[in-house]
């Protein structure tokens, strides 16, 4: 008895999106298939088990081809091989860079080197991310620092066009390009509670304010703090003894915070404080080992000591208070 087996050939390239967030997630292909299983993907399409794991298989072996493109974004744009409509491109590059924050949480601040990376077995533990997939995303943090470093220009615009990562995904990445940079102090346990997107925020004002593309154009680096206007701080001493210069100070910071931060009456009061310890902070920081741990003697000095502080808006008065400082 005859069978009849209809065929049809196309050259472009299926991406199942479900087993490519599976690969992604550095599931291997019997566990994969598992997974897919328990999905109830066979009720829907009526094929067999070895059907799924040839199925989930080739599509690995797709993705496999494709990640040595994915790891720089314009290549896989470019490529003739592979018949990919751009949305999916798109996708592609957008969830191959995207991160797990319990991860990204873990490694912020530290060195993207060979001993960070050695670390990765006990964080894929702790974090309940896949080795595989810890190894994907050090990989591409590491990637885009080593791309952008010596870059010129706004760094989330080198990221973006580098990369093609949406706006959102580029600032973050830019975060966690200019803490690895840094070296900014974020895994102490008293500042376990703040979030990677705490940081990031911190990061953003930072960026804009206190690099060298922001007080020199010329310079254009975002990614290095600028050491004048670091050295300048150690004048702002004056502050604590001159109630002229402080009323001064309150005056443009409380005109700059009005109706922008939920904590605005409870700063307007304890600004003599929260002023003196900003000024303690800002003057210590021509210090590596003090820029190191400047999140530290925020949460010490200015949020544990003071207890008035939202953290979400803390840092953008922080931010206008050191601005209002030094105008």
């Amino acid at each position: 008895m005859a069978n009849e087996l209809d065929v049809f050939v196309g050259n472009t390239t299926l991406i199942d999106e479900e087993v490519y967030q599976l690969w992604l997630d550095g599931y291997s292909v019997s566990d994969a298939v598992n997974m897919r299983l328990k999905s109830g993907i066979l009720d829907q399409t009526g094929a067999g088990p070895d059907v799924l794991e040839s199925d989930t298989m080739d599509h690995y072996r797709t993705f496999q081809m494709i990640e040595r493109l994915l790891h720089y974004p314009q290549k896989l744009v470019q490529q003739l091989l592979f018949q990919i409509p751009p949305y999916k491109q798109s996708m592609l590059i957008e969830r191959y860079y995207a991160f797990d924050e319990a991860f990204v949480r873990e490694v912020l601040g530290k060195k993207l080197s060979k001993g960070t990376k050695k670390d990765l077995d006990d964080i894929s533990v702790k974090t309940g991310v896949t080795l595989k997939s810890c190894r994907r995303q050090f990989d591409n943090f590491k990637r885009v620092f080593k791309v952008v470093e010596e870059m010129r220009g706004a760094l989330v615009e080198n990221i973006q066009q580098n990369f093609l990562l949406s706006d959102r995904l580029a600032r973050d990445y830019a975060a966690i390009v200019f803490f690895a940079n840094s070296r900014f102090e974020t895994g102490k346990r008293k500042l376990q509670y703040l979030t990677f997107e705490d940081f990031a925020s911190c990061a953003e004002h930072i960026i804009q304010n206190w690099t060298l593309g922001a007080v020199d154009v010329a310079d254009d680096m975002d990614m290095d703090l600028d050491k004048e206007f670091l050295q300048d701080l150690k004048d702002l001493k004056i502050l604590i003894t001159d109630k002229d210069l402080l009323d001064q100070h309150k005056s443009l910071v409380c005109t700059s915070l009005r109706g922008k931060i939920n904590v605005f009456q409870e700063m307007e009061a304890n600004f003599k404080t929260l002023s003196r310890a900003l000024v303690n902070i800002g003057t210590s920081l021509t210090h590596n080992k003090d820029v190191r741990d400047f999140f530290i003697d925020l949460v010490e000095k200015m949020k544990l000591q003071c207890n008035i502080w939202s953290w979400e808006t803390s840092f953008f008065a922080i931010s206008s208070c050191i601005k209002g400082i030094c105008i």
